[in-house]
């Protein structure tokens, strides 16, 4: 697509920004799953929950699973809510958010 003339936006720039976004929340949502895989090792072997980065990680995860942990309390010392929470990251928004994605940044090409 071309620009409608001088001073006048270029029709791109709202899918290019959006394109954008979409990637970024991508990424968000990536990071976000290794860091839940990583609390839940961490939850597991009791000598690593002592150290400073381990409070940083719960920091991270503990304020999206205690809503859920208060509606799902963990059974037999299995916590569902985390199982949840990666189960909606991959089978609900990550999905959506290629979806974005290529409708998104497809076009552009």
């Amino acid at each position: 697509m071309r620009s409608s003339g001088p001073g006048r936006p270029h029709r791109r720039t709202p899918t290019i920004v959006l394109c954008q976004l979409a990637n970024v929340l991508m990424l968000l949502v990536n990071v976000y799953t290794i860091v839940l895989l990583v609390y839940a090792v961490v939850s597991w072997i009791p000598d690593l929950r002592g150290g400073r980065w381990a409070y940083y990680l719960s920091m991270l995860v503990d304020p999206v699973l205690a809503p859920i942990r208060r509606v799902i309390p963990p059974l037999g010392g299995f916590d569902i809510a985390f199982l949840l929470v990666l189960l909606v990251l991959q089978l609900f928004v990550r999905p959506e958010l290629a979806r974005l994605e290529y409708s998104a940044c497809i076009p552009l090409y």
